[in-house]
């Protein structure tokens, strides 16, 4: 029996013959023509005047917060149900991640919730783009205004999704994304920094070259961070960017596939909410027991390993991680949490495919 696995990168397109171009020309290293190239087309993508690229979307973030200037003792709130690098990077820079619980339908971060966590120490905001997702941007962006604070998208799984007409990636004071290789657009590692904000950008730039002048060599008015991506990346990620689009229609029809095919199992499973004003992208089809814990959970994704599919579960909650370990409760992310399991996402399934991990959740689900 083949495996299934959850996700794969594909590169059909001219990933090759650009870095065969990087190592024919020996342009192998954070210099070269495909480093400008990709961010100019990232930018583009996502409608913004600044893209600046990094070795991985940690740093990413990590190069944001720096640039946003957040200092030891400030405080940012972040979704409790999240991939750590969005604590970890706040930790980075000494300040502290205030966790807020989720909305029981996307997962991401509540506003209401936000809302009641400022305080004078809050700095900012990061909505997280859960699986592909967007944040409900609308009223964060009310709140940030009128509590004069920053908002960072955390977009790493969100390449090419929107809220309210608008892409992400441009809606806040700046955005990261991640280029993994089991996101939707891939450098194997990789990250991005998209901004409209001029002086944003070129403090991006400033620290993410170990904070080098950019008109005197090996002067160094700050403290930097070697976090160049390199042309070799580039060049994978400015193929990918030539074949985003039709990456993109493919995940679409691969929920299409995913919705119609576990219609059936309605009342044991939630199936992902696309909501009003939302264009959802599908870096994870991700489904939910509508009853049970994660012991229940576990046992569903056991059995559809027996069967040779690799799942994973949705992400452990920060309050519950030992490092941001809190007594309290975040009712939705304590319920939802517990339920999720992400199924294969990625471009080359097909139809059979989809049949096949159906009929291993009916029976998994005693259906």
């Amino acid at each position: 029996m083949n495996r299934i696995s959850v996700a794969q990168p594909k590169l059909a397109g001219n990933e090759r013959k650009y870095v065969l171009d990087c190592l024919d020309t020996n342009w192998i290293s954070s210099n070269g023509k495909y480093i400008g190239a990709f961010e100019e087309s990232f930018a583009r993508f996502c409608g913004v005047k600044h893209a600046v690229a990094a070795n991985n979307g940690t740093t990413a973030l990590h190069l944001a917060l720096v640039a946003l200037d957040l200092q030891p003792g400030d405080e940012v709130i972040i979704p409790t149900v999240t991939y750590i690098a969005t604590a970890n990077a706040v930790r980075y820079c000494g300040a502290t991640p205030v966790l807020a619980d989720v909305c029981p339908d996307t997962m991401n971060i509540d506003p209401a919730h936000v809302e009641r966590l400022i305080t004078p120490r809050t700095r900012g905001i990061i909505p997280v783009h859960l699986y592909g997702h967007a944040a409900d941007m609308t009223p964060l962006q009310d709140i940030a205004r009128r509590h004069k604070l920053w908002l960072l998208e955390d977009a790493a799984e969100a390449h090419g999704a929107e809220i309210d007409g608008k892409r992400i990636g441009a809606i806040g004071d700046c955005a990261i994304f991640s280029f993994f290789g089991n996101k939707i657009v891939t450098t194997g590692e990789g990250g991005m920094v998209t901004t409209n904000d001029d002086a944003l950008a070129a403090r991006l730039r400033l620290y993410r070259g170990q904070g080098v002048d950019p008109t005197r060599r090996y002067w160094f008015p700050v403290i930097g961070y070697n976090y160049r991506m390199t042309n070799i990346q580039a060049a994978i990620g400015l193929a990918q960017m030539e074949t985003i689009e039709t990456a993109l229609r493919d995940r679409q029809e691969l929920a299409r596939m995913y919705d119609q095919a576990l219609a059936p199992l309605a009342d044991e499973l939630v199936l992902p909410v696309v909501r009003p004003g939302a264009r959802h992208v599908f870096w994870m089809y991700t489904v939910y027991l509508r009853k049970g814990g994660e012991a229940q959970r576990d046992a569903v994704m056991s059995a559809l390993d027996g069967q040779g599919i690799e799942t994973r579960p949705v992400f452990h909650p920060m309050h519950v991680l030992p490092p941001y370990r809190e007594d309290k409760s975040y009712p939705v992310a304590d319920t939802w949490a517990q339920r999720g399991i992400n199924l294969p996402t990625h471009q080359f399934l097909v139809e059979a495919d989809i049949q096949r991990i159906a009929a291993a959740l009916r029976s998994a689900l005693g259906r």
